[in-house]
């Protein structure tokens, strides 16, 4: 059995600099992670810490000034801009929270944006049922809660059948009712399919529901927590 049969990622010495007007940033500093294929990863950590610059750059959006990112024992940093595109568009499902939903198109019209350029898509109206929307296919984003918006926006990434979902403060605007909700569709995902799901968070609660926590500080990381017991959305505190 490859390495990559049972790991989405490992990076390995990633940094990542930056100029910032006459100033250089470091916004990694050296970070190996193996983020086990089929598990939840909770990425913690306060503002500026790397979280999002990782989070991209195994994402494929950004490119690490040097070190390694390794998926399906391939490297991501040798991948030219055609490669990467196809990457982005084959392997991972973004979900940001900015819902990024075109108001002029209905749920499942937006859901079927991404069917439209993928090989091997899923039915944009299963993928709707799949996170409870499967009655709301034809209403507008303006007719719609920001967590029923935030529910099309994971069907959509979950419609090209990504090996990986990359979730950025996917909560973040939500309230704790809400958030459950969407919290329970990412579950039922990682469940059903076997999807990894890496989630920024700046909500600690939402730790207890992976199976991994990773914390960075200051562009590295400073530890990594297992969770032997995890908790629902239902049973965390808000």
């Amino acid at each position: 059995m490859n390495n990559f049969d049972h790991v989405s990622f490992q990076t390995k010495a990633l940094t990542k600099s930056y100029i910032s007007g006459e100033t250089e940033v470091q916004a990694l500093r050296g970070v190996d992670i193996v983020v086990p294929r089929g598990e939840i990863i909770v990425l913690l950590g306060p503002s500026g810490s790397g979280k999002s610059t990782f989070l991209n750059i195994i994402g494929g959006l950004d490119k690490a000034s040097t070190g390694h990112v390794i998926f399906r024992g391939k490297d991501l940093s040798l991948y030219t801009e055609q490669e990467l595109t196809y990457y982005r568009r084959e392997c991972i499902g973004f979900v940001f929270q900015a819902y990024n939903l075109v108001p002029s198109l209905t749920a499942l019209e937006n859901v079927e944006l991404v069917t439209e350029i993928s090989p091997n898509p899923m039915d944009a109206s299963e993928a709707l049922h799949i996170v409870g929307l499967n009655d709301r296919e034809n209403h507008f984003p303006s007719q719609m809660s920001g967590g029923e918006q935030q529910r099309v926006a994971i069907a959509r990434a979950l419609a090209k059948q990504p090996e990986v979902l990359l979730c950025d403060e996917p909560t973040g605007a939500l309230d704790s009712k809400t958030g459950i909700i969407v919290l329970n569709a990412l579950l039922a995902i990682n469940q059903k399919f076997g999807t990894t799901c890496i989630i920024i968070t700046h909500n600690a609660s939402i730790a207890e529901l992976a199976h991994q926590v990773i914390h960075f500080v200051d562009g590295r990381v400073s530890h990594i927590e297992k969770n032997e017991k995890r908790k629902l959305p239902e049973d965390i505190s808000w």
